[in-house]
């Protein structure tokens, strides 16, 4: 009788670790479009080493887009978590975000001070015109002339902070893409920073 019982006992765990993936292993990202995307235009590149200009760059800037696709590829396959949006600007922050399998991709408002749940995808910021950002480290401030929405790839950890001394908006990432007003399949409202401050954030999205 003791035998069966640890028979049965052991037969559950197998079915289980078989149907359950268990809570503490790692999500893999390496099956989504992202890290496709990223590996199909790193490969493009490294084939063209020997003749950048083939790709439409300058030496210099092939090997920076090069760079951020490396830095890109690295980030999706060591990612942990799904990807997460911290507000450190002091204002609400427009952010595309999607919870997998129950809603897609559409556009939230992000309290200052608040990081995005993992349990949702933080896929990228919506930036206003007339704010001055700074897109990535070790790039000029600039100042927009229209609305803007940066993507990030899966697993990236993204923060959007003030900077103090310039008030411009600093990204700690360079976004994987950069779209405006009709390209992308994101909805991208006209909405300025005060339109943005008046929205209610939206609890759903915040741990």
């Amino acid at each position: 009788m003791q035998f069966i019982k640890i028979i049965l006992v052991a037969l559950v765990f197998i079915v289980n670790l078989t149907i359950a993936q268990p809570s503490w292993a790692g999500k893999d990202f390496t099956k989504g479009t992202d890290y496709a995307e990223v590996t199909q235009e790193l490969n493009q590149l490294l084939n063209l080493k020997d003749n950048p200009e083939q790709a439409g760059y300058t030496p210099e800037q092939f090997q920076a887009r090069l760079s951020q696709l490396q830095s890109q590829k690295y980030v999706i396959e060591t990612a942990r978590k799904r990807a997460q949006c911290f507000n450190q600007t002091g204002k609400t922050l427009g952010i595309y975000a999607n919870k997998p399998k129950k809603y897609p991709t559409q556009l939230y408002f992000l309290a200052a001070g608040e990081i995005t749940d993992d349990d949702w995808d933080c896929d990228g910021i919506y930036i206003p015109a007339g704010t001055q950002v700074v897109l990535s480290p070790n790039t000029e401030v600039q100042e927009l002339t229209q609305p803007i929405a940066v993507k990030f790839v899966d697993g990236t950890q993204s923060i959007a902070k003030t900077n103090p001394a310039t008030g411009a908006i600093e990204l700690n990432v360079a976004p994987a893409k950069v779209f405006k007003a009709g390209e992308g399949n994101w909805l991208l409202p006209t909405l300025s920073q005060a339109d943005i401050d008046a929205q209610v954030p939206s609890p759903q999205i915040i741990d």
